[in-house]
């Protein structure tokens, strides 16, 4: 198998695929292997974001558009504390960075973080490879002296189970609930905070992205934020005027196992709910429906979903690898949203209750703002019950 990195140097990076396909390349980042499973992402902004998106759990992201890292790395574009991400591959080495909100460039925050990167490397190539057999296992390795042991990382590659079936949400949530008040970014001052009372929000944490919750406080919402293990009984507890259902990784049905009783009991309730990624797949499992894994999934800003309720198209970010089978929808539930780019369920809605998710991502981190309409219909279903 040929090489995809031309260069008289010596490659100190592999990606070992699970059929055995090989690409080197240039390493940079955290030294050493890890395996996960490989996706590409079309997004031409963003890749801090993406990179500590929890939905990014257990998978290496190839980014399609080759300028990765010139814009460097700050605390304020970070959706997790740490990058969840396995690591991340590109077309060129990332460049010292340009940009007046830059505070250190991206080699030094994977190394500090310890995740790998991966230059040099024919994405075009890696990307066909992607989509014509599926996200493939992969193991990648990053090892300044270019020694490796391909049959070791094939081995490895191969014998990795794979997100199908592995509950990625508790390793990701919150240890325990804590209050957000943080609204959106806003030249010049930042991030303001919410200080008038608002409507009651509680927000199960699948893997929730921070620009989420602030999305939800810039709606006027109080927002309490629970782990994704939380039962009926403790959302209850805290008198919601509504409930959120987070985006996050994994297998749908293996977290349903646990979040699908707690929806179950917040339904019986006639509360307002709104879910998003995997929360979307997750209110669509309590309502009876079921889920599949995709061939390849959606990664990127510029996904296109029309409205099937009004019509229009929205450019979407969206970050998801397994879907709503939309055939098996009940009674009492429609679809909203389709994929134009497959005709892939993004959306549902109950027809007689303010219960509403989408398949992507409406905060716009990174991506269009098509979609924050979202979190005003939740506000308004909310004020809407308190004055009945």
């Amino acid at each position: 198998m040929p090489a995809s990195h031309q260069s008289s140097e010596k490659p100190t990076a592999l990606i070992a695929l699970a059929d055995g396909q090989l690409f080197y390349g240039k390493g940079f980042g955290a030294e050493g292997e890890t395996v996960a499973e490989l996706v590409f992402n079309t997004a031409m902004t963003g890749y801090q974001e993406i990179m500590t998106d929890p939905s990014y759990a257990g998978q290496v992201v190839t980014f399609t558009f080759p300028h990765v890292g010139n814009v460097g790395v700050n605390p304020e574009d970070d959706e997790t504390t740490d990058p969840v991400a396995a690591g991340l591959v590109v077309k060129w080495d990332p460049t010292e960075p340009s940009n007046w909100r830059a505070s250190e460039n991206l080699v030094h925050w994977l190394v500090k973080r310890g995740r790998i990167g991966v230059g040099g490397i024919d994405t075009r190539r890696l990307t066909r490879a992607i989509r014509q057999q599926g996200a493939p296992h992969v193991a990648l390795a990053h090892n300044p002296d270019g020694e490796f042991d391909i049959e070791a990382l094939v081995k490895k590659a191969r014998e990795w189970k794979g997100l199908v079936g592995l509950d990625l949400a508790k390793e990701v949530t919150c240890a325990q609930s804590y209050r957000w008040d943080e609204m959106l970014w806003a030249w010049p001052d930042g991030y303001s905070k919410r200080s008038e009372p608002g409507l009651k929000v509680v927000a199960i944490d699948y893997g929730a992205k921070r620009n989420i919750l602030r999305c939800l406080a810039s709606a006027g919402c109080d927002v309490t934020v629970l782990p994704a293990t939380a039962t009926a009984e403790d959302v209850l507890a805290l008198n919601p005027d509504g409930v959120f259902l987070s985006n996050g990784p994994g297998d749908p049905a293996a977290t349903g196992t646990y979040a699908v009783p707690m929806i179950k009991g917040v339904l019986e309730k006639d509360l307002p709910v709104f879910g998003i990624c995997l929360g979307h797949q997750m209110l669509a499992l309590a309502l009876g429906a079921k889920t599949i894994k995709m061939n390849h999934g959606h990664h990127g800003a510029n996904h296109p979903v029309k409205d099937l309720t009004t019509g229009k198209v929205e450019i979407t970010s969206m970050n998801h690898g397994f879907a709503v089978d939309a055939q098996t929808l009940p009674e009492g539930v429609t679809e909203t949203h389709v994929s134009l780019f497959d005709g892939s369920n993004c959306g549902i809605a109950m027809k007689d209750r303010p219960v509403f998710s989408v398949q992507y991502h409406p905060e716009a981190s990174p991506g269009p703002q098509d979609s924050y309409y979202l979190f005003d219909r939740f506000a308004e279903a909310m004020r809407a019950r308190r004055s009945a």
